[in-house]
């Protein structure tokens, strides 16, 4: 995703920056299988609070009357908006391992971007190269925890497999920031990646009799 993020004005410290989000997102997830129960895609929705939503439609000039509804012209406008300029270094804040070892994962495909309550969903798609969904862990995070992901919205998945969602330890995710701001420069705080503390943790499974 584009980082629009960097527009938005940092009024916290360093220190308290690191542990606290700017940017909130609901998200829902549906995991694409095949006849083998290979993983071969992850569909993505992300639906935006409603300040980034107005900061987007601001950068953007969109909304112009503010009523939080666009039109047509405006929505074609908006459409792809976060997978536009993908920079080839950005793992797009997913993340899958198979039996510990990390999942490649495709280039994004917008599917669809709308408005609904003053706030911008978006969905994506992220082709997997056939890997077994049973043990699959996914996990959703910005490393630098500015944008937290919370799993709001449901994991989809074909039976017989099933998705497991555990949320993080956020007591023992803060005692492990604390700890890292201790040991590190003041200077050197942005560069604290702690945002997989505070991520849910996706289990797939499938049932082997079915």
């Amino acid at each position: 995703m584009t980082r629009w993020i960097a527009c938005i004005p940092l009024l916290l410290s360093a220190s308290q920056a690191v542990a606290h989000p700017h940017v909130f997102v609901d998200s829902a997830l549906r995991i694409e299988t095949d006849a083998a129960r290979n993983v071969t895609g992850v569909e993505l929705s992300w639906a935006y609070d409603e300040f980034f939503t107005l900061l987007i439609f601001e950068d953007m000039g969109l909304d112009p009357d503010g009523d939080g509804q666009l039109t047509e012209d405006e929505l074609a406008q908006l459409q792809g908006f976060e997978t536009d300029n993908w920079p080839s270094d950005f793992e797009g804040d997913l993340y899958l391992s198979s039996e510990g070892e990390a999942v490649t994962l495709g280039a994004p495909e917008p599917r669809e971007t709308r408005v609904e309550d003053g706030r911008i969903i978006s969905a994506h798609f992220r082709p997997v190269n056939g890997v077994a969904a049973d043990g699959l862990e996914v996990r959703q995070y910005d490393p630098t925890f500015y944008v937290a992901y919370e799993i709001t919205r449901g994991v989809e998945i074909a039976a017989p497999c099933r998705a497991e969602i555990e949320k993080p330890d956020r007591d023992a995710a803060d005692a492990y920031v604390q700890k890292e701001l201790e040991r590190v420069p003041e200077d050197q705080f942005e560069v604290l990646e702690v945002g997989e503390q505070y991520a849910d943790r996706i289990s797939l499974t499938c049932d082997p009799s079915s």
